[in-house]
């Protein structure tokens, strides 16, 4: 089970996540820390999916993690709180495919993502300036809309 667990670790690092080398996350070896739960799925799939378990839930405990330091933690916090329970649990669910083994590999790949997400520097936006033309194109559509609305209105000359 733990060969197989790393092993699809190491896949979920090298195929999608080649860019964490700036992170440094792809050295830190998160297997130790992950827990995973299985359940019978929900949905479409016949008596398979009434007969097996392959609806498959990642556990990795944020709070006692060794792995991440004090920031890295209150950014997961910051970023995906609605996903982290009162336990400091983050919990991670996938039941798309059939089979168990490519639910774990799906649920691996998404918590790599999801720590990359949590974890990239947001760009701060800059503020620009509206340019003249554009203002005196907003006037313009103002009193045009201005002008039709007070055409439409009811005037006390109109009974004269």
């Amino acid at each position: 089970m733990s060969s197989c667990l790393s092993r699809l670790i190491q896949e979920a690092k090298s195929k999608d996540i080649s860019h964490f080398s700036a992170m440094n996350l792809k050295s830190r070896n998160f297997e130790s820390e992950l827990k995973f739960r299985t359940s019978r799925s929900s949905g479409a799939g016949g008596q398979h999916v009434n007969t097996t378990e392959t609806k498959v839930e990642l556990v990795f405990n944020v709070d006692s993690s060794a792995l991440l330091n004090q920031e890295e933690k209150g950014r997961l916090f910051k970023k995906w709180d609605n996903r982290i329970n009162d336990k400091g649990e983050f919990k991670i669910c996938s039941s798309q495919h059939r089979s168990q083994g490519v639910n774990k590999e799906h649920v691996v790949k998404k918590f790599y993502l999801m720590l990359e997400k949590a974890f990239k520097k947001e760009k701060k936006r800059i503020a620009t300036k509206v340019p003249a033309a554009v203002k005196a194109d907003i006037l313009k559509s103002k009193k045009l809309h201005s002008k039709k609305k007070a055409e439409r209105k009811f005037s006390k000359r109109d009974l004269m």
